[in-house]
């Protein structure tokens, strides 16, 4: 293994410390990710015609309805503003609380309008749904979003921002794919005290979607079981028009049995009182399904037939738990890479109904389903993400490393009888890793922790992204690639394509804009600024090994800002899609 001297960072919030070491030019950064509506935006995957797919969040403007607050909700809003602006920079008391109750915020009590529904909607019915992950398009400089379920709020030309839309990735024909979620929408209702409310409901979780003219129409991917909903992802599409994700073929016993339920369940008349059936059902959602790995051929005309790829395990007929198994890549032989349900101990042939699980990275050819995580004891909760056309799969396993479970990417070679993880070395033994992509040049990409504090879902690790080849064992941190003066930090990476053009995200500091989209100034007239978010392509360049060595004490530049705030938040969403690939 060809040693690295690696980047170490210590960040804190009065003063930012880093050693940043050889790096070179040899790629520059082209940021696809300025969009005027959305404060951040991550790369997804460029096709090999220079399309990408590009997630976005945050938008300006979110469409907040202020005639379904009542005076407590205003409120609660203003009593929070009091107790907390102290702890946002750039960030004040509520500023008109007139206009504000009259549904007319300024864009600093707009902020403070948001932050209670982000906080109210993560349990509550009773609340506008803060969903706002849009999903777009990029074949140039400029993004373009486009809608998959969302609708207009009634009477209005104003989209709800409620659902959660993933773009998975794109094809050379640039065929778009993914998986969204149903629009909530106000119903009203009335309970059993004749208290007149409104509910926030939707039709389904998530549905896989398809479009073969970039967006502009939607081809929805329905489920074996669509009883209250049902759910799907088309997670990718090879581009010989096979695509592989999951569908719900039966929904779980344990969830089921609640739902019909005649004495504390959906179907208790004393329930249906003062909740709609919808509603109950709806609380419930979360792990409803058992979902299957589904292979799907789609034709030049955009038509489709699908074939189920099985599980890795058969339950204990009583076992009323959730099972899995997800294809989340799949290559032009038709051969699926994934991860589903399987049993802690590996040798089990007769389960117990309540056998100990965990989840683990499968392949799926030939009509079966191999688990390659040799050993349960030393690796579990394995994914595998991607796939090339000579086999090579990839993804990340967890494992005990320096006292504590960390994910330590891998490839393997699907091809052997008994596949084997390979784990190289990534950037230090305590690092946790995972390999997003591999190209056909045998280039594996992904992303790794680069901090060695103590994380905790408070503090976590900051990453990087990372390049390693198979053929000459080579680790890279993926920003030892860029000029020494590149503004931009590079800290995931999702895809790379046969011109070894490399998808990623990066943080870059801009000018701070608030709620309503608009820059920020302090009190002497200079635009503040923050870090934020991009969706980037890393393209390669002729260039030679830069000499960075140095000591930087940059506050600004590490972020020590309000911007982190974001970011930490972001990191621990992670962008992670439940089962999506991408």
């Amino acid at each position: 293994m060809k040693t690295l001297v690696r980047s170490v960072l210590t960040l804190s919030i009065s003063s930012a410390l880093a050693l940043t070491t050889a790096q070179a030019a040899t790629y520059k950064i082209i940021d696809k990710g300025a969009a005027d509506k959305f404060k951040f935006t991550y790369s997804q995957q460029e096709n090999n015609v220079g399309q990408m797919a590009i997630s976005a969040t945050d938008a300006y403007n979110f469409p907040v309805q202020f005639q379904y607050f009542d005076e407590n909700d205003y409120d609660n809003i203003v009593l929070s503003a009091e107790r907390s602006h102290e702890l946002v920079s750039g960030i004040n008391d509520i500023e008109d609380e007139t206009a504000l109750r009259n549904g007319n915020p300024t864009a600093n009590d707009l902020f403070w309008a948001i932050y209670y529904l982000k906080d109210t909607q993560k349990s509550s019915l009773f609340y506008q749904k803060y969903g706002d992950i849009v999903a777009m398009t990029n074949s140039g400089q400029e993004s373009t979003e486009f809608t998959v379920f969302d609708v207009n709020f009634d009477g209005t030309d104003t989209l709800t921002r409620s659902t959660v839309d993933y773009i998975n990735g794109i094809t050379d024909q640039g065929w778009v794919y993914g998986n969204g979620s149903a629009p909530f929408l106000p119903v009203d209702f009335t309970d059993s005290n004749d208290n007149e409310v409104t509910l926030w409901l939707s039709e389904f979780t998530t549905r896989g979607f398809l479009s073969t003219d970039g967006g502009n129409s939607i081809i929805p991917i329905l489920p074996p079981e669509t009883t209250y909903g049902g759910e799907s992802a088309v997670l990718d599409i090879s581009n010989n028009g096979i695509a592989v994700g999951y569908a719900s073929t039966s929904i779980v016993e344990e969830v089921l049995e609640v739902i019909e339920d005649e004495s504390g369940g959906c179907r208790d008349p004393e329930v249906l009182d003062d909740l709609p059936f919808e509603a109950c059902v709806q609380l419930r959602a979360n792990g409803m399904y058992n979902n299957e790995a589904f292979k799907w051929y789609v034709d030049e005309s955009g038509e489709i037939s699908k074939e189920t790829l099985g599980f890795l395990v058969t339950p204990h007929p009583d076992d009323p738990r959730q099972h899995v198994s997800i294809a989340q890549a799949v290559n032009s032989s038709g051969v699926a890479v994934g991860y589903a349900t399987g049993w802690q101990d590996e040798t089990e042939m007769n389960p117990s109904e309540l056998e100990p699980t965990s989840l683990y990275a499968v392949v799926f050819k030939d009509g079966v389903v191999k688990d390659f995580t040799e050993d349960h004891t030393e690796y579990f909760d394995s994914r595998a993400y991607d796939i090339n056309d000579a086999g090579i799969a990839v993804g990340h396993a967890t494992t005990l490393s320096n006292g504590s479970y960390r994910k330590k990417f891998y490839y393997v070679d699907t091809n052997q009888e008994s596949p084997q993880m390979v784990l190289p070395q990534d950037f230090f033994t305590g690092s946790s890793s995972s390999a997003r992509a591999i190209n056909e040049h045998g280039i594996v990409v992904g992303q790794g922790e680069v901090e060695t504090h103590n994380d905790s879902s408070s503090n976590p690790r900051r990453t990087h992204g990372f390049m390693y080849d198979i053929n000459t064992d080579t680790f890279t941190n993926l920003n030892e690639l860029l000029s020494c003066d590149s503004p931009y930090t590079i800290i995931e990476v999702r895809d790379i394509n046969e011109n070894n053009e490399i998808s990623g995200s990066a943080v870059i500091k801009v000018e701070r804009r608030d709620a309503k989209g608009n820059i920020m100034y302090d009190e002497d007239g200079d635009a503040l600024t923050e870090d934020v978010v991009r969706a980037i392509k890393m393209q390669p360049i002729a260039g030679e090994v830069e000499d960075c060595a140095k000591v930087v004490e940059d506050v600004e530049r590490k972020g020590a800002s309000t911007g982190i705030i974001s970011l930490m938040l972001l990191s621990l969403l992670g962008f992670a899609r439940r089962f999506t690939k991408k």
